[in-house]
């Protein structure tokens, strides 16, 4: 279901050895995001499944005319629901910990200057904390249309999925075994609503139920 685009050997030194994205623009980013001088992650894998998602995310909120994380469920459930596994330490139903967006950037290079500039948006792209960090899974999708407010719109999976094992790769009926095992942090992040465009971060918040 994946495969590896950016390995980093123990100097941090990324290499080029694919892209991913539904795109050229999006395969961009993912470049970006992978060889960003500050990035944390030494492994990052190209997840076909999330791609799928934000692509068909980011033609959501054309069609809506919106820049949300929450159009039809929030981004921790958009991946539940597409039969994949978050780790069980991951949020509810209103969390978002693994989606990143923005409209009305036209290249690859401005969106990417856009979204490290969010705190929260680079934190998570660049997993800048220990939670983040351990993320390996990507998909990225970028989806222009002239008809709709924002013109551009970007949207960014970058998840870890319950542990896996494999078994032997000469075995052409090899399958993937998922594992859960909890993993504790001090501090678990929560992206929330904010996102990205070109007039600037937007924070939007819930207010919990006994509010």
């Amino acid at each position: 279901m994946s495969t590896l685009i950016v390995y980093a050997c123990q100097s941090n030194s990324f290499a080029n050895t694919g892209t991913c994205g539904n795109s050229e623009q999006a395969k961009a980013l993912s470049l970006l995001i992978a060889n960003d001088k500050g990035q944390k992650r030494r492994v990052l894998q190209c997840n076909t499944t999330l791609v799928k998602l934000a692509e068909e995310k980011a033609k959501d909120m054309a069609e809506r005319g919106l820049v949300s994380h929450f159009l039809g469920g929030s981004p921790n459930s958009r991946i539940r629901n597409a039969g994949l596994i978050l780790p069980d330490y991951y949020g509810d139903a209103m969390s978002n910990q693994v989606e990143a967006l923005a409209g009305g950037y036209i290249t690859a290079d401005d969106v990417w200057h856009g979204l490290k500039k969010s705190t929260s948006h680079r934190q998570h792209l660049l997993g800048e904390l220990p939670f983040y960090e351990e993320q390996d899974q990507i998909g990225i999708a970028f989806h222009k249309d002239y008809s709709t407010p924002h013109v551009e719109y970007w949207a960014v999976y970058l998840t870890k999925l319950a542990d896996s094992s494999t078994t032997s790769e000469s075995d052409s009926s090899s399958s993937t075994l998922l594992l859960k095992r909890k993993k504790k942090f001090d501090h678990v992040p929560d992206k929330g609503l904010g996102i990205v465009t070109e007039g600037g971060e937007i924070i939007l918040k819930t207010k919990k139920p006994d509010e």
